[in-house]
């Protein structure tokens, strides 16, 4: 009986193996919450994804903790291709850069699949808050010592807001939030003094001007928001700050898998369709390669460890 037993199980793994990929739904996991740029770009893309793969694709937000407990979750589930990580720069490339150890390695524990899209940070304060320009929010910084603060919700807005505090020589305290969501709409209740934000939740709030925008750390001004300069016009070329998003899978994901993923990444985000969508929340359009991906990853773990070290920060 044991014998027959075993001979079935082996048939059923045999025939489960063979199943073809996809067939069933995929779960991505984000690990900020609901209204953060990392979640809205994610449900842009999710729908999409789903069609050309034939199987539902669902968002499942487990904020917390910088998205460690989000990235541990994905880097321990089957490398099946069901459990996919909505990796952004933060903590794919920062939380490597901050913390000295980490329960997940985004180079060992994690396959690249394909960036999504890319964006500036834009520097956010309050309207009510009396500060037109960022000379005048550096002005009021140094005028109200140990009154002004900064909301974040990840690796990538600390890390920005660090340097550029240490490059005007400002105070500002950190407020930790669960996602950049929650960081802006603190600016605009007037909770916080000012954050460095990721355009998707942000967007909608500066058009309806329940928050002011001073400036944006691309290289050159965005074509989203011409009117804003750039903290590099300003006379800060080391606040030259892109970020990103790009979905991984587990680490030892068959090859076969991932490619698929790639290839339906890349042109779900390419579709005319989800380039607008896109475009409305300041999002860059991307869907490179894996190969692409992971030379990014490595480039960025580089640059923030040395920016990191040098500004001091350490999260642990």
């Amino acid at each position: 009986m044991r014998i027959v037993a075993l001979l079935l199980l082996l048939a059923g793994l045999a025939a489960q193996a063979q199943e073809p990929y996809p067939s069933r739904p995929i779960r991505v996991v984000v690990g900020y919450s609901a209204g953060g740029g990392n979640d809205l770009v994610v449900r842009v893309i999710a729908p999409k994804l789903g069609e050309a793969l034939g199987q539902p694709v669902v968002v499942d937000n487990k904020p917390g903790a910088q998205s460690i407990i989000a990235a541990e979750l994905v880097a321990k589930s089957a490398p099946d291709g069901y459990t996919l990580l909505m990796g952004p720069s933060g903590s794919m490339t920062i939380n490597p850069a901050t913390y000295s150890k980490l329960p997940y390695s985004p180079v060992r524990d994690f396959a690249p699949i394909s960036m999504i899209g890319s964006f500036p940070l834009i520097v956010a304060v309050n309207p009510q808050l009396p500060v037109r320009s960022v000379r005048e929010l550096v002005e009021y910084a140094k005028a109200n010592p140990g009154k002004v603060n900064y909301a974040s919700s990840a690796g990538i807005f600390q890390i920005a807001t660090e340097l550029f505090k240490q490059k005007t020589g400002t105070q500002f305290e950190m407020i930790p939030y669960k996602g950049s969501g929650d960081s802006v709409q603190a600016v605009a209740a007037g909770q916080v003094t000012m954050t460095f934000v990721d355009p998707p939740p942000a967007t909608g709030l500066l058009k309806a001007g329940t928050v002011r925008g001073l400036a944006v750390t691309s290289a050159q001004r965005h074509p989203s928001w011409p009117e804003l300069p750039t903290l590099v016009e300003l006379g800060m070329p080391e606040m030259d700050v892109s970020v990103w998003m790009a979905l991984f899978a587990p680490a030892r994901t068959p090859p076969a898998v991932l490619a698929r993923l790639q290839r339906e990444v890349a042109r779900a985000v390419q579709s005319p369709e989800v380039k607008e969508r896109l475009a409305a929340l300041g999002v860059d359009p991307v869907g490179g390669t894996s190969e692409a991906l992971a030379l990014q990853v490595a480039r960025d773990i580089e640059k923030w460890t040395a920016v990191a070290k040098a500004a001091g920060i350490k999260n642990d």
